[in-house]
């Protein structure tokens, strides 16, 4: 009798409150997807089943949209939970360090990848509500070590930064090249 329990302990389903939320959007995104599928595959008349473009991107999306559609099921049916509009704002919330790099990404080839990145650490630890001295000069040091490491050791080629323009020509190139 111990064994069924732990079966069912085993195999019991951990749901969160945004779960319906979560089930709904996966199921939208999933019809979009394989409605879309005719325009972005091709079916080429007289070949194979199994080797025409289309074949296994239209299994994979209708194998996710029938999944997506059980997980729905699945959730509607289970009891409701409090706290949906908590954990989709939670959600949510998290989408502000996407706009976080995007807004690095778009400041990088105007200032530099340095000044860029210890300007963006030293706001990303603020925001994070690290405001002391100690945590703003260990972004500042992180930064550095980060930009050296690309730049330098990696020699990773990044946007210069229209600013690095305005320098005289040896520090320039010098940070043209290091920074």
């Amino acid at each position: 009798m111990s064994r069924v329990k732990t079966l069912q302990s085993l195999f019991k389903r951990y749901r969160r409150p945004g779960d319906i939320v979560f089930a709904w959007a996966l199921l939208i995104v999933s019809v979009f997807l394989l409605s879309q599928i005719f325009q972005q595959a091709v079916y080429k008349p007289g070949g194979k089943l199994f080797a025409q473009p289309i074949f296994w991107p239209a299994v994979s999306l209708t194998l996710m949209t029938v999944f997506a559609a059980f997980h729905l099921l699945g959730s509607a049916l289970s009891e409701r939970l409090e706290g949906r509009l908590t954990e989709v704002l939670l959600w949510i919330s998290a989408l502000e360090y996407a706009a976080w790099f995007i807004l690095y990404a778009a400041v990088v080839p105007v200032a530099g990848y340095l000044p860029s990145t210890l300007i963006f650490a030293v706001l990303l630890v603020i925001r994070a509500g690290f405001r002391g001295r100690v945590a703003i000069v260990s972004a500042l040091v992180s930064a550095l070590v980060i930009v050296v490491l690309f730049k330098t050791f990696l020699q990773v080629k990044l946007p210069a930064g229209r600013v690095y323009e305005a320098l005289p020509d040896g520090l320039r190139q010098i940070m043209l090249t290091y920074f």
